[in-house]
Order: C-alpha cells, then structure tokens, then sequence
C-alpha cells in the first residue's frame, strides 16, 4: 500500500492513539474509532499479544505501531503489518529503517531545535511531545511562525476541545490518545469520533 501521509493525516485532521496491553482492549478500541470514520490509528508497542493484535488490524485499517525506540521493535512492527512507525525520540538508526523498509517514521521531539534537526533528516512529519506540558496551542504556534515548512502532530493530553484551535494553529493533525477512548464503552468511542470530526468540517 503506497500511502501518502501527509496528505492522510491532513484529511483526517485526527490522529488516534491507542495505548495497552490488552489486545482485546486494543482491538475493540480500534473497530470503535473505525466505525467512527477514522482510518488510521495508532497502536503502541508493547507485548507480543498487542503485535498479534496489530497483525489483526492492519487488515481493516493503517496502523501505525507507536512507542518505537529499537530497530528490533521497528522490524517486528513491520512484519506485523504496520504501515508506519512512530517514536517519541528522534534515532537515526529508526530514519535508516524506515528507508531501507520504505515505511513513512514520525519523529518524536519537543522543541524546536529537535523538530529542524528531524525535518533535516527528511523525517516527513513530527510529533510535538508532551505538547500540553510545553506550552499547548501557543507552543505550536511559536514553533511553527519562524518554521512553517513543518508537518507537526501536536501530542499528549491534548482534550477534545482543544483540537480545532491546533489544526488553526497550523497542525497537520492532532494525536488523542486516552480523552478519546478512556472509560468510554464502544458505541460512545464511535460516538465521540464521529463527533469530533464532524466538529471540524
């Protein structure tokens, strides 16, 4: 599947991220965010029964495999069917994967002079992390006026409320990770995907 991220991730505008190591968890999580419209999800790495999970998914829709720091980690994820890795580090080692296998990597960083040194590599997108504790919508916005050739995915703890107000701050997409889905049932997950994005057409 030839994917074109950038333009995936500004369609969808919304960048969900699931994180356990409950493979039924993540699984029921996933088809509730994919009844809600979204295609593209992120599934953290983890055990191997979360791998056997992503396995599953990535017939029904991109996942991306998320909490990547090992060239071990980026193999398994691969061959498991992720059509992207994420880190929340910036590695070389992760950027030459990434093109040997021809799989899209998002670079984790949290300041400026990180996310120039990812684009320099030719990291095509880069997430902002923790982005609520650096500052929030602001921080993006002060990153992005002096360096707004930069694909940002703002990132960590980012409510639902706060969404729109990145993507006019110029974000190509905004990851929601537990605000989407904790303690929330499966037709409320779908509910408050299809919410969410309805909010920001």
């Amino acid at each position: 599947m030839n994917i074109n991220l950038i333009e995936k991730l500004k369609e969808n505008k919304i960048y969900p991220i699931i994180r356990s190591t409950d493979a039924q968890e993540i699984k029921r999580n996933a088809q509730a965010i994919i009844n809600g419209g979204l295609d593209l999800i992120e599934i953290t790495a983890g055990n191997s029964k979360v791998y056997n999970a992503i396995e599953e998914l990535s017939k029904k829709a991109i996942i991306c495999v998320g909490g990547i720091i090992t060239t071990v980690q980026a193999q398994i994820a691969i061959d498991c069917g992720a059509k992207m890795i994420s880190s929340p580090i910036f590695s070389t080692s992760l950027v030459k994967i990434s093109k040997d296998r021809h799989i899209p990597f998002i670079s984790g960083t949290s300041t400026a002079n990180e996310a120039y040194k990812a684009w320099q590599a030719r990291i095509p997108i880069v997430k902002i992390f923790p982005v609520t504790a650096l500052g929030g919508v602001e921080y993006i916005e002060n990153i992005l006026r002096p360096m707004n050739f930069l694909n940002v995915i703002p990132q960590g703890d980012v409510k639902l409320n706060e969404v729109k107000a990145y993507i006019n701050a110029g974000a190509v997409a905004v990851g929601i990770g537990r605000n989407l889905t904790a303690g929330f049932s499966c037709e409320e997950i779908t509910q408050r995907t299809k919410q969410l994005l309805g909010s920001l057409k």
